[in-house]
């Protein structure tokens, strides 16, 4: 049994999905793998996340230590911008990991079908 803020989680597996879990926290720590990113480029390269879940999964990910958010105020307009910690690269061999199952998945598998993005 693991405690982390007096929340009980039966294994460490279940440890990591509470950082990561969910249907986008990966998806928007593959997109910061490279460098920081502003709120609406996060936006963009995730045309069917909704802004109310963006930014709710960008708080979790700030809020667990995974992602930096980094408020620019010297030039208007207001400026935000995204970026792992250095707890969140540690997640590094995970999201790789996952990408790397996803893809193998999608090419051995005929009910999985790439899309390209425009």
């Amino acid at each position: 049994m693991y405690t982390i803020d007096n929340k009980d989680y039966p294994c460490c597996t279940s440890v990591t999905m509470k950082f990561i879990g969910g249907k986008w926290k990966a998806v928007i720590l593959v997109y910061l793998l490279d460098k920081p990113k502003r709120y609406n480029e996060i936006r963009k390269l995730i045309p069917t996340i909704t802004e109310r879940t963006l930014s709710l999964q960008l708080k979790q990910l700030e809020e667990d230590g995974i992602i930096n958010r980094r408020v620019y105020t010297k030039k208007p307009p207001l400026m935000v911008e995204y970026s792992l910690t250095d707890f969140g690269k540690t997640l590094l061999p995970v999201v790789n990991a996952i990408t790397k199952w996803g893809i193998e998945a999608s090419e051995s598998s005929k009910k999985i079908i790439k899309k390209k993005v425009s």
